[in-house]
């Protein structure tokens, strides 16, 4: 579904969501703006009482292509995510044509900026991806490698969609995209929302592809991870994946029919 691309005057915005990166947010912006000085930045921090609001303000104040939305409590990322693609739909000046989520901790290195913004020439939607050719994890144990490997396989079985890193959070959309995903109806959060959003992608028939990236485990801070975020992801892609086998099926039977 992607149309003739428009060329790097393509607006672009990073969302950034936030909670308690004090120590992160600074760097991490003046890298973005490094990476990718077209661009502009949008903070969404939700009631960080670390005052990483407070430093994204500051930021804000001296550079107008850095913005700040302040949610009032802790929701998750991909509530956060939400609310940031539904601010950058609503402006008009500047119209941002392609939205890239990245985290605030520095796994997601803005150096790859302006690999996924060049490949969002010919794609929908652009997953900077760990797991092909060329990618890779900095500083993980096996373990969490194993999960993520393994989660990711799985979803791919379950789906029948050939992303590599359907999980991974650093990517690009396409304006056109979360325009016709009804994102109001998206509730997932930690990285089955990454999950869920690319589903929807493919379900609606844009076009994913993958550039490869370093992913760095986070020097500052405390990870977001969780058991209750695997179980999420574990039981809506199981339903999902259940539900696309009784389609097909259904669709098969109806074939049967006409015959």
């Amino acid at each position: 579904m992607t149309t003739e691309p428009t060329g790097p005057t393509r607006t672009a915005l990073v969302v950034i969501p936030t909670y308690n990166e004090r120590e992160n947010i600074e760097p991490i912006v003046g890298r973005v703006r490094a990476s990718a000085p077209a661009a502009h930045i949008l903070i969404v921090d939700d009631g960080s009482p670390d005052g990483t609001g407070d430093i994204a303000d500051r930021l804000s104040a001296a550079d107008t292509s850095v913005h700040v939305l302040h949610r009032t409590a802790k929701a998750g990322l991909g509530a956060a995510y939400i609310a940031g693609f539904g601010w950058a739909l609503a402006q008009e000046h500047p119209r941002f044509e392609l939205l890239i989520e990245m985290d605030a901790d520095g796994s997601h290195a803005p150096e790859h900026l302006p690999a996924l913004i060049a490949k969002a020439e010919h794609a929908d939607v652009v997953v900077g991806s760990r797991w092909v050719r060329g990618g890779q994890v900095v500083n993980w144990p096996k373990r969490r490698e194993a999960l993520s490997r393994g989660a990711n396989l799985y979803t791919r079985l379950a789906l029948g969609i050939g992303v590599r890193d359907s999980t991974a959070g650093f990517r690009a959309y396409r304006r056109e995209v979360l325009e016709a995903i009804p994102l109001g109806s998206v509730d997932s959060q930690g990285y089955c929302f990454q999950v869920d959003m690319t589903w929807r992608a493919a379900q609606q028939g844009f076009v994913i592809a993958e550039v490869p990236i370093t992913f760095l485990e986070r020097e500052h801070g405390e990870s977001k991870m969780s058991g209750s975020i695997v179980r999420e992801a574990y039981v809506k892609v199981t339903k999902w994946g259940l539900a696309r086998r009784r389609s097909q099926v259904a669709d098969l039977a109806r074939r049967a029919l006409r015959r």
